[in-house]
């Protein structure tokens, strides 16, 4: 399988821009084809690194996906030169702490990068579960 791609560079756009743009990206996908957990956990990660980048990056973002033998990599590069770090999970103030950890544990890796232009990119792999012939 050679590598599929898709980019879509957003300013402002709603987190449901992104995540329709992934789950189109994934029913495009020919071969191998995506099972239900594996595209419900790419949505996830889209869902809280592009929630993250409007939160923490100015609101300005570049979403990429790219199918690899293996593996989908979900790519989100914002301004922000902040890095991502975990933190304790806030139960009673609501102010989050959940997503991070979420991403690592749903991912094979996570890289993040700075940028040359002083913001970051944080790419995601996660794995490829295949869905099975019936």
């Amino acid at each position: 399988m050679t590598a599929m791609t898709a980019e879509r560079t957003t300013l402002h756009p709603p987190v449901a821009d992104a995540r329709r743009t992934a789950r189109t990206f994934l029913g495009s996908l020919r071969e191998p084809i995506i099972d239900q957990d594996g595209a419900d956990g790419v949505l996830l990660v889209v869902s809280e690194l592009v929630t993250n980048a409007l939160r923490h990056g100015g609101g300005a973002y570049t979403l990429r996906l790219t199918a690899h033998p293996g593996c989908i990599e979900v790519t989100v590069e914002d301004p922000s030169p902040l890095m991502p770090h975990l933190r304790a999970p806030d139960f009673v103030g609501g102010t989050g702490g959940f997503g991070w950890h979420m991403v690592n544990d749903l991912a094979l890796a996570t890289v993040v990068t700075p940028t040359s232009e002083g913001g970051k990119t944080v790419r995601a792999f996660l794995p490829l579960r295949r869905a099975l012939d019936t």
